[in-house]
């Protein structure tokens, strides 16, 4: 199941803006991923807010707010397509989140971790990549019907 994980500085965001941009991520993350839009893969889909301490984080450059989205993932689960998607649209949110403009869309990077096959686990079983595909079928099977 996705994770996604958005580490910002003390004050880049309002309280108002902190509790949507964890939502808006997941589900950002949801989508390209290609699960199906249910209760039980939106509560799978975990996120994280880390918020530095201030002056923790600057560049050689300025102390201007830097954004950093990590999401991880099972190996395979992202086509090239499909990161891309993810890249573009999770940045957007951050953007937007944090009250900035298009142009400042470099202060903002994500970071795709792909975890190999066997080595996620979960209600203490080992969670395949197979086993996820075959969810999100029955999930979306069932949307259908």
């Amino acid at each position: 199941m996705p994770m996604i994980r958005l580490t910002v500085p003390a004050g880049a965001l309002t309280g108002e803006a902190r509790a949507a941009v964890q939502r808006d991520l997941a589900r950002v993350l949801l989508r390209w991923e290609g699960a199906p839009d249910t209760a039980f893969f939106r509560a799978q889909a975990w996120s994280y807010l880390v918020e530095l301490p201030e002056a923790a984080q600057t560049t050689a450059e300025d102390d201007a707010p830097r954004f950093l989205v990590e999401a991880t993932v099972p190996k395979g689960a992202l086509s090239e397509r499909r990161k891309a998607g993810l890249v573009e649209d999770a940045t957007k949110t951050v953007l937007s989140a944090a009250g900035l403009a298009p142009a400042d869309a470099l202060r903002v990077w994500v970071l795709v971790h792909e975890q190999p096959d066997g080595t996620w686990g979960a209600g203490g079983s080992v969670i395949r990549h197979a086993d996820l595909v075959a969810l999100a079928q029955q999930g979306k099977e069932g949307a259908d019907a």
